[in-house]
């Protein structure tokens, strides 16, 4: 046997000990529970641009509010209703001076509450306010109390949630479902290479040993 199959017969023994040793660690996601602001523009919505505090919606907008876990924008569930403007308002004829809203407000999911908390049911409001208010007065007009942080953010609409603001949590929830109980007390962790691996990897390195020792035969 060659040099370079000695070589290769070696290297290939070398990297299946190191893999057999590897472990591999899963990536843990993470999010932030936040209450998402939303445009609808045609049949989209689409992320809003500024906040609530700053934005000067027009008669006829139509706004939404999501409450749920997500890393960023490009990963923030949208409101899961999409109503029109007309739906909203229908019942709320225009007034001189002030101007209309129609506004989702998505609560979110169980699974994405704060513990012990249960999401209230979706709903819509129209809000009338005065044409130069803000999306926040508009929406401090129909979901009241509103809560904030010291840094305006926005944290709770109709008072939910009632604690917490922007935290960090875990964006997958852990399995709750019950395992089955074990067969028997044997140690079958995932801590090692299995006995197959080892008796491939052992095979591979007689083989190499086997053939230095017939190459040093011949030269002899």
């Amino acid at each position: 046997m060659s040099g370079r199959r000695l070589t290769a017969v070696t290297g290939l023994a070398l990297a299946l000990t190191l893999g057999a040793g590897a472990v591999a660690v899963p990536a843990q996601a993470s999010g932030y529970r936040y209450w998402s602001f939303w445009d609808r523009q045609g049949t989209t919505w689409t992320y809003a641009t500024q906040g609530p505090a700053s934005a000067h919606p027009s008669d006829g907008d139509v706004q939404g509010f999501r409450f749920a876990v997500s890393a960023d924008s490009k990963d923030a569930a949208t409101p899961r209703s999409a109503p029109t403007f007309a739906q909203v308002c229908a019942s709320t004829p225009a007034k001189p001076g002030r101007k209309r809203v129609a506004l989702a407000l998505d609560f979110g999911t169980a699974q994405d509450a704060p513990g012990g908390e249960t999401p209230p049911a979706p709903r819509t409001a129209c809000a009338q306010v005065p044409e130069d208010a803000t999306t926040a007065d508009a929406l401090a007009a129909v979901a009241k109390p509103l809560r904030y942080n010291s840094a305006a953010l926005l944290c709770a609409i109709a008072g939910y949630p009632h604690t917490g603001c922007g935290e960090q949590v875990s964006a997958k929830k852990p399995d709750t479902r019950p395992t089955a109980a074990p067969k028997d007390t044997k140690d079958t962790s995932d801590s090692g290479p299995s006995l197959g691996l080892l008796a491939g990897i052992a095979a591979v390195l007689a083989l190499a040993a086997a053939a230095i020792w017939q190459s040093r035969r011949r030269r002899d």
